[in-house]
């Protein structure tokens, strides 16, 4: 996990402090350090007037460009005369552009991502059909609400859907009186879904519990050396049975075999038509070692480059928007910032333990846009910061003064520093309780 977050923050923050660097250099600014990570040092190199390096604490990076009130808080080189090689010399709109250089790259970095990925593997749709032929299987979460097994989703929101997707979409849990209306035993019924109910589904783990569709299912792949494989299970085939319950759903088969821990299990498997009965001794922990393969009708749509640009920028620009909603949600006090956000111990769990490089370049695509939106905040310190009081000067024409500048910094570090306290504590609390 950690070593996905911390290639995917390397490569996107490289990129972000490469914007600032490219928009100073055209401007004829002087760029004295470029560091991928924070200090102390591992590693630089001199080229010309700037210094290249990486630093031991993989969580961010900097640009320290002549004349300019950052991070470093440099106030004695401050204090001289402007030179012209130096950022405050340089007319307002320059500045602000190599102030936005890193939010500009980072929203070209994730947009061309999202649409490489559109392109290369297109969009998986389970309709409306495949979900309601054997309807679905409620968690907690979902029965919670009132959602129950079996139930079939005829609309999201008052409209019909055409993919599962929709049906667990951000749209419907960052949306405000969103609603379910299932099909249950032929009559129509309406579930509410509350509005803080996001919160509740902070957990991975319970997003993806909360509702699946009941999937028939064959087996895909075998762990070598665990009990199924052991046993003689091959892939391809399909379990009938376990200890004489039957099994036709994979979520049957999750809930019959944390029972039969440690225990040896009669199963019956169909092998091309055929079916043979097999002893496997469940392991401690309630399972086989398998992975299922759905026997649901996905169907792939391919998309042209045009289609893929226009869809890899919508689906780019998604994570913005949703960004703004679940802030929103925030400060509505629908859900609580402690549940909505997280840290870099909560955005490693979303790489998972297993290297898959379609999900590793997914969420580094989410990360870039992430992380453009919020260095667009207006808080002192961040890209938005700057970029609020230089956007004040060009329009007003009056400079703010040096010590403005400086205490404007320290109260942004102060926040900042208070807000990564704040999500790595708050990602601790919920790994451990």
């Amino acid at each position: 996990m950690a070593g996905q977050l911390i290639l995917g923050l390397s490569i996107l923050v490289g990129l972000h402090e490469w914007g600032h660097m490219f928009a100073a250099k055209t401007f004829g600014m002087r760029v004295e350090k470029y560091f991928i990570g924070f200090p102390p040092k591992i590693w630089s190199i001199q080229k010309g007037e700037t210094e290249y390096g990486i630093g031991a604490i993989p969580l961010g990076g900097f640009v320290k460009i002549s004349g300019m009130i950052d991070e470093s808080m440099d106030t004695e080189a401050m204090n001289k005369e402007p030179q012209p090689w130096e950022f405050r010399s340089k007319p307002a709109w320059q500045r602000l552009i190599v102030m936005l250089g890193g939010i500009i790259v980072n929203v070209i970095v994730g947009v061309f991502i999202f649409i490489v990925i559109a392109y290369k593997d297109g969009e998986k749709i389970l309709s409306n059909a495949e979900v309601n032929k054997y309807g679905i299987i409620a968690g907690d979460l979902a029965q919670q609400i009132g959602l129950k097994t079996g139930d079939k989703i005829v609309k999201v929101n008052g409209k019909p859907f055409t993919d599962f997707n929709d049906v667990v979409s951000s749209e419907v849990f960052l949306g405000s009186n969103s609603s379910y209306t299932v099909n249950r035993n032929g009559q129509e019924v309406d579930i509410d879904i509350p509005n803080n109910f996001i919160e509740k589904l902070s957990d991975p783990e319970e997003k993806g519990n909360f509702i699946r569709p009941a999937m028939p299912f064959k087996i895909a792949e075998l762990v070598p050396g665990m009990p199924a494989d052991k046993a003689g299970i091959k892939a391809g085939d399909k379990i009938v049975s376990i200890n004489g319950t039957p099994i036709r759903f994979y979520n049957e088969l999750q809930e019959k075999l944390p029972t039969l821990k440690g225990k040896e299990a009669k199963i019956i498997i169909d092998r091309a038509g055929q079916q043979q009965e097999l002893n496997v001794k469940v392991s401690g922990d309630g399972t086989i070692g398998l992975y299922p393969e759905s026997l649901l009708a996905f169907t792939t749509i391919n998309y042209t480059v045009g289609q893929a640009i226009s869809k890899g920028t919508e689906n780019a620009f998604a994570v913005v928007f949703n960004n703004i909603k679940g802030f929103g949600k925030i400060f509505r006090g629908e859900v609580s910032a402690s549940k909505a956000l997280s840290g870099p111990i909560g955005i490693a769990r979303m790489f998972g333990g297993i290297w898959d490089w379609s999900r590793f370049w997914y969420l580094t695509g989410l990360l870039s846009m992430v992380l453009a939106f919020m260095n667009a905040l207006p808080i002192p310190a961040l890209d938005g910061g700057h970029a609020v009081i230089l956007s004040y000067e060009i329009i007003s024409g009056r400079k703010p003064s040096d010590a403005f500048l400086e205490n404007a910094q320290k109260v942004g570090m102060v926040l900042l520093l208070g807000l990564m306290a704040f999500a790595i504590f708050n990602d601790v609390w919920k790994a451990v309780f």
